[in-house]
């Protein structure tokens, strides 16, 4: 078996890679069967020189490899027919940007695996740059606070070589006695709890901190769903049943709100699913939260000032509450500043590579190169054979164009 990792080709930039150099050796290695060919490219956080010299084949045109590897969507006119590609699709929530990906990928018989359904036999997802999109998430939010009301200036994540300097500068902060609030407990959520906990800030109940109206020192609260939902019917929570059934859900996030200095959203949200508050509750007098790190992105979605992605190059805007307007950052005081960056590992480029790898060879690949007896990639497969799976039928009016 063949295998290609793939140039990334769409703008802005990526520079991640499904496997590093290092990691293709240990992939030839463990798997006899398999050979590795890297597509040049001049973007990538690891050179051309640092796989050939290695001895990983630069190839360009990859059309003899078995599986492609990629990381975000591949542009239409790359496609290689009958092959299995392994990307984000960004396909699955009926994304309308990406429909002509998906039948592109019927048409061309292949089948598309995406890293975003690979789960374990207990539904739980396997793979993914989640933690890096928390730490740096997280990371920004601070650095917004701080440009904000002028009290500290960090550099940017993207201008860090590697993790480990991002948290040296972090290392350098103090911060004032503010209140923080985390929605979600995913590998989201745990990159974001690592950059708190590793500033020593002081984590507290929901109870305590909505009782703490002036805090000695910075604190966080960790928010599931239970703490910013509640049953429309009275009826007690209970998680599965959200789940479940979203729709029979309201939000019920509004005490935070008036609690908080800083908003760090990392859940995932279901478009079916209340938001976390509305516009009009973002204009009331008791709406404390001034600055947004929405790590999560859904544009219009369950915060309404996400009214736009941002760039890496920049990366924050200002919503005015009043208006429903974006203007200018941090230009005016009673406006709220946003973080929304959509592809926020893409700053720590070799350090999410090199965690991602692990975990395609840890996890996915056995089943990838060998039998498949969990099935991993039979429930990540979207397509196959120039027909969607029976997982993912759902997506035919989408595909069909309806």
């Amino acid at each position: 078996m063949k295998v290609g990792i793939l140039r990334e080709g769409k703008t802005p930039p990526d520079k991640r890679v499904p496997l590093t150099p290092e990691q293709c050796i240990e992939v030839q290695q463990s798997f006899p069967h398999v050979s590795i060919a890297v597509q040049p490219s001049s973007i990538r956080s690891y050179s051309d020189e640092a796989y050939s010299k290695l001895g990983i084949s630069l190839q360009e045109d990859l059309s003899d490899c078995d599986v492609l590897l990629g990381v975000k969507e591949v542009r239409i006119e790359d496609f290689i027919p009958g092959k299995i590609y392994l990307f984000f699709s960004h396909t699955i929530k009926k994304q309308e940007y990406n429909r002509r990906l998906l039948q592109t990928v019927l048409e061309k018989k292949i089948q598309l695996v995406d890293y975003e359904v690979l789960t374990d036999k207990e539904g739980f997802r396997i793979i993914g740059f989640g933690r890096f999109a928390g730490l740096v998430g997280a990371y920004n939010g601070l650095r917004a606070y701080g440009l904000k009301y002028k009290l500290f200036n960090l550099k940017p994540a993207h201008e860090c070589y590697n993790l480990e300097e991002m948290l040296e500068h972090l290392d350098a902060v103090t911060l004032p006695p503010i209140k923080i609030t985390v929605t979600g407990d995913g590998r989201v959520a745990g990159g974001v709890l690592e950059i708190l906990n590793h500033m020593q800030i002081m984590r507290v109940s929901p109870e305590a901190f909505l009782n703490e109206q002036e805090p000695k020192q910075a604190i966080y609260v960790q928010l599931l769903p239970g703490n910013y939902v509640q049953r429309s019917d009275g009826e007690t929570f209970n998680l599965m049943h959200f789940f479940n059934n979203p729709t029979m859900y309201e939000n019920s996030f509004q005490p935070f709100a008036g609690a908080s200095d800083l908003l760090i959203a990392s859940a995932y949200w279901d478009p079916k699913a209340p938001v976390l508050f509305t516009a009009d509750e973002m204009r009331e007098e008791a709406f404390r939260i001034s600055v947004i790190s929405d790590i999560t992105c859904d544009i219009e979605g369950s915060i309404p000032s996400t009214k736009r992605a941002s760039s890496i190059a920049d990366p924050f805007y200002d919503y005015n509450p009043e208006t429903g307007e974006l203007e200018e950052a941090f230009s005016k005081p009673e406006n709220i500043s946003v973080q929304a960056v959509d592809n926020l590992p893409c700053e720590l480029p070799k350090d999410a590579s090199l965690d991602f790898g692990r975990n395609l060879i840890d996890k996915v690949f056995p089943s990838l190169f060998g039998a498949d007896t969990d099935e991993i990639i039979h429930r990540a497969s979207i397509t196959k054979n120039g027909a969607l799976t029976e997982k993912f039928s759902y997506l035919q009016d989408f595909a069909d164009g309806e």
